[in-house]
């Protein structure tokens, strides 16, 4: 392999380079981001940025792939990124490199003398590194929880993280189709307005909108596709779904359910298939139709049970380990379940569990909140944590000062319990930047219902979760063209 320098290379020298490493040929909007990319990988301009976006299909990843192969060659450091471990498997699993969250590269736990843990954000010290940053729909602008130092958003720290480098310079991958963070109308990662006028970046963008050929012999993405352009009218119509000679997508015949299910979750293998439901009341249900009728657990939790964790927790870690912490959306396995018991009005069990997206990671010995299991909201209410540490806090009532009675309660393993949730069924934003092989998508509207742009934008989300199966559940016959 030739390294070329910067000196030695030129737009045009690296155009042709990155041209000659893509795998297919390009269509018209490829080859205008790779001459972006060619003119972004040299500029000396003040902290150059790339916004790349684009439906599902039309080569993103191709194009990450490509500008891995080629980094290297050019002197070029690379850090792939992503906002959750699903998201950072997917990310790896098709550049063949290694990928990280963005919460593990950035945030470094530090154990303080009074035993509680504190994260901050760690500086970057990277030289001539591009931060390629995928699923950046996902990332938000809202404040981190009280055990971050910064008060500052992820995308907030993501930039100044990635400006404080010598040359380094960030490359914004995602779908504005995608759903955007639990409580915004638009992805400010995604927001070329945001990126230039909100931070100090020389940001450039561009959204690749024609889906490649080979991508719409697919069912699944033909119809994805299909969605995305309803999503540009001002008026939704049915129907959404062409099935024709498509063997990867499928209406579900309700007698042939269960038997679905129990070809997908039978063998235990969770790695292979996710319900994605609307509301957290549904997934309940399918969880425990999954949990009891399929995999024949009984009682409120087993051995062998798939959960996911539902709020950042920095507590359980090794505090050896600086890497990182539990997070938001990390799925579990129980290998073990040692006790339960009753604390402070809540519901506990101390178990053995393994982190599913982190196979080299140790066995974790946690404790974990059972009350949090079928509720139908994300987590725990605000008001219901709050009761909650208001029971532990009277445990040390003897301590006056209540920074001291607080610094005590984070040392406390009821208090740092994981909030959990049963994971073979999940709302569409719990597997946002994740694929599974087999994907089951609930309709999640009444009969009578009519779907509107926020649902078409969710269905499109669920529906691009499957790589090679998607059934749809619960979909009345409207849904589908008669065309074959």
């Amino acid at each position: 392999m030739e390294l070329v320098t910067r000196s030695k290379m030129d737009r045009d020298d690296l155009f042709k380079r990155l041209l000659r490493a893509f795998s297919f040929e390009p269509t018209t909007g490829q080859r205008t981001v790779i001459r972006h990319l060619a003119a972004f990988l040299l500029s000396e301009k003040h902290h150059p940025a790339y916004l790349l976006k684009g439906y599902a299909g039309t080569g993103k990843t191709t194009l990450v792939t490509t500008l891995v192969s080629v980094l290297p060659q050019i002197g070029k450091r690379y850090v792939l990124l992503a906002p959750t471990g699903r998201a950072a498997k997917v990310l790896q699993n098709y550049s063949g490199k290694p990928a990280s969250t963005i919460h593990r590269k950035l945030y470094q736990r530090t154990a303080l003398a009074d035993g509680s843990v504190q994260v901050r954000r760690v500086l970057n010290k990277y030289r001539d590194a591009v931060f390629i940053v995928d699923e950046a729909s996902m990332i938000g602008t809202g404040g981190t929880d009280r055990s971050f130092t910064s008060k500052n958003g992820l995308l907030d720290d993501l930039i100044d993280y990635v400006t404080e480098g010598e040359n380094c310079r960030l490359l914004l991958i995602g779908d504005q189709a995608q759903l955007p963070p639990v409580g915004t109308d638009e992805s400010p990662a995604l927001s070329f307005d945001v990126l230039k006028f909100s931070y100090s970046l020389t940001i450039a963008s561009f959204e690749l909108t024609e889906v490649m050929r080979q991508s719409l012999e697919s069912g699944i993405l033909y119809n994805a596709t299909a969605l995305r352009q309803q999503l540009q009218t001002e008026q939704i119509t049915l129907p959404f779904f062409r099935l024709g000679a498509f063997s990867d997508i499928e209406q579900v015949v309700p007698e042939l359910f269960e038997e679905l299910l129990q070809d997908a979750f039978g063998s235990r293998d969770y790695t292979e298939s996710v319900i994605v439901c609307r509301s957290n009341k549904r997934a309940n249900l399918f969880n425990q139709a999954v949990r009891v009728r399929i995999l024949g657990m009984e009682g409120e939790l087993a051995s062998g049970d798939l959960l996911m964790v539902v709020k950042n927790n920095y507590f359980w870690l090794d505090q050896q380990d600086t890497s990182g912490f539990i997070a938001n959306g990390d799925i579990l396995t129980v290998q073990r379940i040692n006790r339960f018991e009753n604390m402070y009005g809540k519901h506990f069990a101390d178990v053995d569990v393994r982190l599913v997206d982190y196979p080299d990671s140790p066995q974790l010995s946690v404790k974990i909140m059972l009350d949090t299991l079928m509720l139908e909201t994300p987590s725990l209410s605000e008001q219901a944590f709050s009761e909650f540490a208001a029971e532990v806090e009277a445990d040390y009532a003897d301590i006056p000062s209540r920074r001291k009675r607080y610094a005590m309660m984070k040392t406390n393993p009821y208090f740092n319990a994981l909030q959990v949730k049963f994971a073979y069924a999940l709302t569409c934003h719990k597997t946002q930047g994740g694929q599974w092989p087999k994907v089951f998508v609930e309709s999640g509207l009444s009969p009578e219902a009519e779907p509107d742009h926020q649902y078409v934008r969710w269905l499109y989300t669920a529906v691009t979760r499957a790589t090679q199966k998607l059934y749809l559940v619960n979909f009345g016959d409207r849904f589908f063209c008669d065309e074959q």
